[in-house]
C-alpha cells in the first residue's frame, strides 16, 4: 500500500464503520470455531495492527507485516512485536504451527495469491482453521484499489478455487456487506461515471458512522447460520483434517 494509506488507517480503524463492524463479524464467526484452550494463532498481514485486540482474545497471538514501521508502531500501540515476512515464499515458521492463521484482506495485494494460499494454508495445523476475507467484484475496481495497491478483487468461486487447491476443506465461505452493498455500488459507480478519483473511505459524522456501523455488524447473526449472496466482500474459512 502507499505510505499515505498506512498513516491514514491508523486513524481509521478504530473508529470507522467498515473496520468496525467487520471486526464485529468475524469475532462472533472465530468464536465458533472449536479452537483449542491457549490455541496458537497467526495474523499474517497485520498491517497498523487494528485486528490485534479482537483476535488475541482467542488466543496466543503472533503477526507478520512487511511494513518496517507498521510493525513498530504496532510493537509501540500494542506490545506484540510482528515479524518481518512476505508472502509467499518469506514466511519465518514452520508448517503446521499454528491453530488458525488469519489474512483480513491480504491476499488481495500478492501477485500470486494461490501460492500465497497455499503457504498460509501449509501453516495450519491438523485440526486448524484458516480464514481469509478478500474484496468482491472486478467491476467494483476503483481509485481505493489503486491506492491500496490491490492486484484483484473476488467472486465466490474465485475464493473457493483457491481454497481448493490449498490442500485444506472450506466449511464457511460467503459474501458479506451486503445490507449497505447497493449503497456502496452506487457511490463507487456514481464516481467512475463521474472522472472522480480519490478515496471513499472518509470518516461519516458520528451519527451516521454508528448507525452503518450497527447495520453491518448486524450481518453477524446470518452468517452465523448461512451464507449472504452478495456483498462488498468475502469470508472464507477453510480446515485441516
Amino acid at each position: 500500500m502507499e505510505r499515505l494509506v498506512y498513516d491514514r488507517m491508523r486513524g481509521l480503524e478504530q473508529r470507522h464503520w467498515w473496520f468496525v463492524g467487520r471486526r464485529a463479524i468475524l469475532s462472533r464467526l472465530i468464536g465458533d470455531l472449536p479452537l483449542p484452550g491457549q490455541a496458537r494463532l497467526l495474523e499474517a498481514g497485520c498491517g497498523v495492527g487494528g485486528n490485534i485486540e479482537m483476535l488475541s482474545r482467542f488466543g496466543r497471538l503472533e503477526a507478520l507485516e512487511p511494513d518496517a514501521p507498521s510493525r513498530a508502531y504496532v510493537a509501540e500501540r500494542y506490545g506484540l512485536t510482528p515479524q518481518d515476512g512476505r508472502l509467499p515464499d518469506g514466511l519465518p515458521y514452520s508448517p503446521r504451527s499454528f491453530d488458525a492463521v488469519f489474512a483480513l484482506d491480504v491476499v488481495e495485494h500478492v501477485e500470486d495469491d494461490r501460492s500465497a494460499v497455499a503457504a498460509l494454508a501449509e501453516l495450519v495445523a491438523p485440526g486448524g482453521f484458516l480464514v481469509l476475507t478478500v474484496p468482491a467484484y472486478g467491476w467494483m475496481w476503483s481509485a481505493h484499489d489503486l491506492a491500496h495497491h490491490h492486484k484483484r478483487r473476488y467472486t465466490r468461486a474465485r475464493l473457493a478455487a483457491l481454497l481448493d487447491g490449498s490442500g485444506l476443506t472450506w466449511v464457511k465461505l460467503s459474501y458479506f456487506n451486503t445490507l449497505l452493498f447497493p449503497l456502496a455500488a452506487l457511490v463507487r459507480l456514481g464516481r467512475r461515471c463521474l472522472g472522480l478519483g480519490g478515496q471513499d473511505d472518509a470518516m461519516p459524522p458520528a451519527g451516521l458512522n454508528g448507525a452503518m456501523t450497527a447495520l453491518f455488524a448486524s450481518e453477524a447473526g446470518w452468517l452465523r447460520q448461512a451464507g449472504l449472496p452478495f456483498g462488498l466482500s468475502i469470508v472464507g474459512i477453510a480446515r485441516r483434517g
